[in-house]
């Protein structure tokens, strides 16, 4: 039986991702996140403190819009 006090989390990939994660899920540098929140264009992001974070479902929602966007081969 599970232990109800165990971390539900724990195992399980982080659901905010700091800039540095978001660009290697995304696998683009650093600055062209910084460039496409710059420009509003890029996943939804948003500052939590000082930090600049992404949920990882908007990177999966930004992704897919992108995919759809792109002119089929």
């Amino acid at each position: 039986m599970p232990d109800p006090t165990a971390d539900p989390t724990a195992g399980h990939e982080p659901e905010l991702l700091t800039i540095t994660e978001a660009a290697d899920v995304l696998r683009a540098p650093v600055a062209t996140l910084r460039y496409w929140r710059h420009l509003g264009t890029g996943p939804t992001s948003f500052r939590l403190g000082r930090r600049v974070l992404y949920r990882r479902a908007d990177l999966r929602t930004w992704i897919d819009a992108q995919a759809d966007r792109a002119p089929s081969r």
